[in-house]
Parts: C-alpha cells; sequence; structure tokens
C-alpha cells in the first residue's frame, strides 16, 4: 500500500497501522500449558475482543493468525526478550540482532542451557539448568567474559523509576526468569518463520511498530504486563497470582478495554468478571489481556511505537513497546572495542 504525501496529513505508519486486522498478545511459557493468546478483531466501530485461549502448536500460529486476518496485517506481542544485551552483542560479526538469528540458526547447541559453569560459552550462553550451590549472575557473566552481573541485561530489562528490573535474557532458574521463554520461542517460532521467509517483521529493529504492517504481514513486538499496567492507568493491588486480587481489577480492566474502543464478547466479560479463572494459568490469562491492549494503545497512537534512538537499542537489544520509561541506571557508551 503506497503512503499518502506529508501534506495529507497521514504519514505511512499511521496509514500502514490502518490496515491492522488482528491485534494479539501471546503470554510466553516453556509450558504449552500457561501460554494464552488474547485476540482483537478490528471491526466497523473498533476492535472485537475475544476470550483468551490457548496458543496451541507454535510452528503452526503464524499462519492461523494469517489465515484469520484473512489478508490484513497482524499486530503480535509476546511476553518474552526478543533482542540481545549490548555486552555480549558488541564483539559479533553480524551486522544486527536479524543477522544473529540467521547465524543461531546452524548452532545446534546455542539453545542447551549449561548445567555448569565451565559449559558455559559464547554459543552456548544460556544458564543455570538447575539449581547449584554457590551460583550467581556474576559468575554466569565472568563465564561469558563480561565485566559484572549487570552486563546480562538490555536496557529495557533495567529498573526504572516505574518499575523494577526484568530478569536477564539468559538466565533460566526460578520464577523471575525469562531465557527458558525466549529458547522456546526463537526456537519455535521466530527461526523457522525466518527460514521459511515469512512475511514477519521484527520491532524495532526494522522501523517503527506501525511502519510494520502492510497487508499479509506479522509485525512482532516485545510486551512486558508490568509495563502495560501503568500504560493503562491500571493499579493491582496484591499479586497476579492470586484470583480474588486480579477480581479486583475488574472495573479498571473494563475502563481500559472502553478506552481502547473494544468491545469483549460474552466469554471475555465473564473471563474478566471472574478474575480469568481460580486455576494457575489464571494469571496467565490476565496477562495476555493486559498485553493485548497494550498492543491496542500503541496502534491508536496513545503510546509511541518507537524505541530510544540508541543504535544499540534499535539494532542489538530491541525494546518493550510502548515504554517511554528509561532505566535509572544504563550503559550509555558502547563498550571498549565497539566496531559496529
Amino acid at each position: 500500500m503506497a503512503c499518502s504525501s506529508p501534506a495529507s496529513g497521514a504519514n505511512c505508519g499511521e496509514l500502514r497501522g490502518q490496515d491492522t486486522s488482528l491485534a494479539v498478545h501471546a503470554d510466553w511459557s516453556i509450558d504449552p500449558r500457561k501460554r494464552w493468546l488474547t485476540v482483537a478483531r478490528r471491526t466497523t466501530a473498533g476492535w472485537s475482543l475475544t476470550a483468551p485461549r490457548l496458543v496451541g502448536d507454535v510452528s503452526t500460529l503464524l499462519t492461523r493468525l494469517a489465515e484469520e486476518a484473512e489478508g490484513g496485517a497482524v499486530a503480535l506481542g509476546v511476553d518474552l526478550p526478543i533482542g540481545l544485551p549490548r555486552a555480549y552483542a558488541v564483539g559479533r560479526p553480524e551486522r544486527d540482532f536479524r543477522g544473529f538469528l540467521h547465524h543461531v540458526a546452524g548452532l545446534p547447541d546455542f539453545f542447551t542451557v549449561c548445567a555448569r559453569l565451565d559449559e558455559i560459552r559464547l554459543d552456548r550462553p544460556f544458564y543455570p539448568a538447575r539449581g547449584i550451590a554457590g551460583m550467581t549472575r556474576l559468575s554466569h557473566a565472568v563465564a561469558l567474559g563480561l565485566a559484572d552481573a549487570s552486563a546480562l541485561s538490555r536496557d529495557c530489562d533495567r529498573a526504572t523509576a516505574e518499575r523494577p528490573a526484568g530478569a536477564p535474557l539468559f538466565w533460566t532458574l526460578g520464577a523471575n526468569q525469562s531465557g527458558k521463554a525466549a529458547i522456546a520461542a526463537w526456537q519455535s517460532l521466530i527461526l523457522p518463520a525466518l527460514a521459511n521467509q515469512a512475511p514477519l517483521r521484527l520491532w524495532p529493529f526494522e522501523g517503527a511498530f506501525r511502519s510494520l504492517l502492510a497487508p499479509g504481514s506479522v509485525a512482532l513486538a516485545e510486551t512486558y504486563p508490568a509495563e502495560a499496567l501503568r500504560h493503562l492507568g491500571m493499579t493491582l493491588r496484591g499479586s497476579k497470582r492470586r484470583h480474588a486480587d486480579r477480581c479486583a481489577t475488574a472495573g479498571a480492566l473494563m475502563t481500559a478495554v472502553d478506552q481502547q474502543a473494544a468491545t469483549p464478547d460474552d466469554a471475555m466479560r465473564s473471563a474478566m468478571l471472574d478474575g480469568f479463572g481460580a486455576d494457575a494459568a489464571g494469571e496467565d490469562r490476565f496477562d495476555s489481556v493486559l498485553g493485548v491492549l497494550c498492543v491496542l494503545n500503541v496502534l491508536a497512537g496513545r503510546r509511541p511505537d518507537t524505541a530510544p534512538a540508541d543504535p544499540w537499542i534499535q539494532r542489538w537489544e530491541g525494546w518493550v513497546l510502548g515504554q517511554t520509561a528509561l532505566p535509572a541506571i544504563r550503559i550509555t557508551a558502547p563498550p571498549k572495542g565497539f566496531i559496529n
């Protein structure tokens, strides 16, 4: 689709965003039973919001979403890291993260989680396979040739004035980890799509989010439910893991849905009122809804669809969709030896 001239008052990203048939969010996990998907379909009146459903077969997810979009674009958010910490990427020969993904597709051991420190190397960075005495993120970083534990984190992983820090990409142990989810999604979703030349566009490495939403394409962006809560003006008192605390957000969540010009179907309305169920997957269904509302918020222009103007972020590290707060402590200069 050709973009209008600047005189028309609409830019290419805005017009591409109008091609979006589906806004989708997948709350990801290593466990398929905890991977939940929420879909919003564009209508003449706004968006129709359906209740969360299981992601199902990851190998067919993009094809199924494309079929559901009926030729329109799919704006897909996922709650997992998409990018590399700059301290790890600094010596790499590839030009950017997408080039790196093509490289690791040929490294069968890259995604094998290390059980011991002496197994860690640049082409096997994930650690630890299980808990052992004396393991630390510092020892993990040193084994990778990094200066300290903070070098394991991307800028968007670091704490801001609005939220605590997220887990670093390569760490795979404990409740506050995202490494296993990244392994599952990179191996089963992203790498096969790139190998098959599927119309998958990776944000922010290929441009502003709305500019990637051409008909027939899927634009993939990293999200963070803790960020989405704040973007939507919501406060969660207690824990999302507690059913009663999720139930208490029903009114605020209904308001957030209305603000996105979205209409929940009956199943979604019941799910919101019921706190998404009392079972262990209730928190995942809740996060999937927060995520799709985050995507809709960005599509509507209420949050930015761009990442900070830092070449490391835009080429290697990635960013969280809609985030504006910069980390309280960040690396502002390239590490020694930067050549990219």
